[in-house]
């Protein structure tokens, strides 16, 4: 049987958060996020020269969509209440035999602060281990990138080890973290 052969919506809920499934729709919206220099401080994709760029990064993940085993899920973040998208993120997933995951999320700057990035992040590893069955989540970040570490380490996540000039950024090779949660550590979400 194939870990990833799914048949289900693949939208989450929070408490605060919509997160739904990305669509070509959404490429100007994925665009502008990953046109932020903020955003982009520790983003190994560099900022897109333009739209068509953005739409060929997109399409792998959406194409997959379709796919009878899936690789990856990328999701658009919103708000519950108001509806505006905060954001993006998503899940890559390793071979069968793992049962592994990597997780990522990206969030428009006016919205960091408030606790939507650790919300997310625990969504994904919920999705992961009680939807996909995973038993193993991972993610990596630029030791510099101390919001991202903070909220690695708030759901659960132990910091396995640094991986020396591994994150390709604005053209220098920096050192990043390796983060991971196994199914049976204890989680409180």
């Amino acid at each position: 049987m194939l870990l990833y052969n799914l048949n289900f919506e693949m939208n989450i809920t929070s408490d605060r958060l919509l997160i739904r499934k990305l669509s070509l729709e959404d490429a100007k919206l994925v665009h502008e996020i990953h046109s932020i220099p903020e955003v982009d401080k520790y983003n190994t994709l560099g900022l897109p020269k333009d739209i068509e760029e953005t739409k060929k990064l997109i399409s792998t993940a959406i194409d997959d969509q379709s796919n009878k085993v899936r690789k990856q899920f990328a999701w658009i973040v919103s708000l519950k209440e108001s509806e505006n998208i905060i954001g993006l993120c998503g899940m890559f997933l390793i071979a069968d035999k793992f049962k592994m995951g990597e997780i990522y999320y990206k969030l428009k700057p006016k919205y960091w602060g408030n606790g939507y990035a650790t919300e997310i992040a625990k969504a994904l590893v919920n999705f992961g281990f009680n939807e996909m069955k995973l038993h193993r989540i991972e993610a990596g970040t630029a030791v510099k990138n101390i919001k991202s570490l903070s909220v690695l380490e708030k759901i659960g996540m132990t910091k396995e080890g640094i991986r020396r000039k591994i994150l390709p950024i604005r053209g220098k090779w920096v050192d990043g973290y390796q983060y991971a949660i196994v199914e049976d550590d204890v989680r409180d979400y």
